[in-house]
């Protein structure tokens, strides 16, 4: 049961914090000699994050689904197909060369130095002022991209969506929205994929569910901390914190 905490919780803060959180669930073990969670802890570690953003962004959801042929809910539904398309055809045609580069901590580790570098981009762009209703398809083509690079163990999802949003001119807040939404058939379709395996392999066990929960309200916080550190620093400090844990990861993996 801790064991399956303490995963609940790395995953929680690491999935909507742009640090990588499947960086952390490599070199984590790694650096600490212990195994990486098995396929039934990150099947439910998935679920939990799941239902935090779903949670946190239930209002923009309910009102896609409430409306779903308003002028508004096309668009933001165009957004989010368009922007999900990239990473679901790297994900089925690259599976096997990213589960090899998932076992090598090194990578890992160089990965997630180059996440920090990316968001030390982001602070070159001013803060724009567009909204994600404002969105059109290139910009939904460039953070899909965005999103495809970071099946990348090591690279962050929401930091490179973020990043590549605040490119196109939205605002800190609409970035991080526009990322969160898309990130949610992502988050989703891993949990599917890793619970059709478990379902196949068996092994479910009744702990997970505290790892889950546990994943679920940190996951919550997370979000609640990035968006009122957005407003305030921008990504700077994961910028740093990428780099340097990557760095210390790279000379002790």
């Amino acid at each position: 049961m801790l064991n399956a905490a303490f995963w609940g919780l790395v995953q929680g803060l690491t999935e909507f914090l742009p640090i990588s959180s499947s960086g952390h669930l490599v070199l984590i073990p790694a650096l600490l000699r212990i195994d990486e969670p098995d396929l039934a802890t990150t099947a439910m570690l998935h679920l939990g994050t799941l239902v935090a953003v779903i949670w946190f962004y239930r209002d923009d959801i309910f009102g896609l689904i409430r409306e779903p042929l308003s002028d508004h809910s096309k668009r933001v539904w165009g957004l989010l197909l368009i922007g999900t398309i990239p990473a679901a055809i790297v994900g089925l045609t690259l599976d096997g060369p990213i589960e090899i580069i998932f076992t090598e901590p090194a990578f890992v580790a160089i990965a997630l130095i180059m996440t920090g570098l990316v968001l030390g981009l982001s602070l070159m762009f001013p803060p724009g002022e567009r909204t994600l209703e404002d969105g059109r398809a290139g910009d939904a083509v460039v953070v899909g991209l965005a999103q495809a690079l970071a099946l990348i163990p090591g690279v962050s999802r929401s930091g490179t969506t973020i990043t590549a949003g605040l490119v196109q001119g939205l605002s800190r807040l609409e970035a991080a929205r526009y990322a969160f939404l898309l990130g949610i058939p992502a988050i989703a379709g891993a949990g599917l994929l890793q619970g059709i395996e478990l379902v196949d392999r068996g092994g479910f066990e009744p702990s997970l569910l505290v790892g889950m929960a546990v994943a679920a309200i940190t996951g919550y916080f997370a979000i609640d901390a990035l968006i009122r550190l957005l407003g305030r620093s921008g990504l700077a400090p994961f910028a740093i914190y990428c780099v340097g844990f990557g760095t210390i990861s790279l000379v002790l993996v």
